[in-house]
């Protein structure tokens, strides 16, 4: 089994469901007592918060190129950024090591196509579907990326970074984002990506009258594929 890197605390909301999806997934392929071999190095998300905020993304990008480093000196064999927003300085990070970036656009642009679902609706951080780190890498697989309105990129950006990263899951806020799906819906979107990976805490399959993509649970399952050379 290879080992998987992973960079976590962005937030660590998040990171713990990577921990648990890639371990149960290697449960699930290799018996009941099987767990993944992984290394994780969790930053401190303040710094890269502000630095994101700020826009001084060289900043963030070497906060995570030092963390790459790390678990390629202890032994990873890949690294898997557990974050969908700082994928902005995928290519810094990639360049500054030796071993596999497994991008978390990759296997969700598959699933989308492999689904039949080539125009897809994309929920997360505002820097995530304002800008084109994300959807450029979506639609070099055939995908037409639907965004929803300012107002309604607000919102969904505020309840991530208020509510989510801290661990708060509020039925008023899962209202928000199930209207805003349907807004997508009613614009012809065919699944909906979750293109943050604190999203999945909050919106399940039960609440989304369309599929939904979820980055987190793909890109795991992506390392877990990676991991036992799949």
């Amino acid at each position: 089994m290879r080992t998987i890197g992973l960079i976590g605390g962005m937030s660590w909301e998040s990171s713990v469901e990577y921990y648990r999806l890639i371990n149960q997934q290697v449960r699930d392929r290799l018996g009941p007592l099987r767990s993944a071999q992984l290394l994780m190095y969790s930053v401190d998300f303040g710094p890269v918060e502000q630095a994101q905020h700020a826009g001084r993304w060289d900043d963030a990008a070497a906060i995570l190129v030092d963390a790459a480093r790390r678990l390629e000196a202890g032994g990873a064999d890949c690294v898997v950024l557990c974050t969908n927003t700082m994928h902005k300085v995928a290519g810094q990070i990639q360049a500054a090591i030796g071993i596999p970036f497994l991008h978390i656009a990759d296997p969700t642009g598959d699933a989308a196509v492999a689904a039949g679902a080539l125009k897809v609706g994309l929920l997360g951080t505002a820097f995530t579907m304002e800008q084109d780190f994300i959807k450029d890498r979506l639609a070099a697989k055939g995908l037409t990326v639907l965004v929803p309105d300012a107002e309604e990129r607000a919102a969904v950006h505020r309840i991530i970074y208020d509510e989510l990263c801290v661990g708060v899951i509020s039925e008023d806020s899962r209202r928000v984002y199930q209207q805003v799906i349907e807004s997508l819906a009613e614009r012809g979107a065919q699944a909906i990506i979750l293109g943050c990976t604190e999203i999945t805490l909050l919106i399940k399959p039960e609440h989304s009258e369309l599929p939904l993509l979820d980055t987190t649970e793909l890109h795991a399952r992506a390392a877990v594929g990676f991991a036992l050379g799949e």
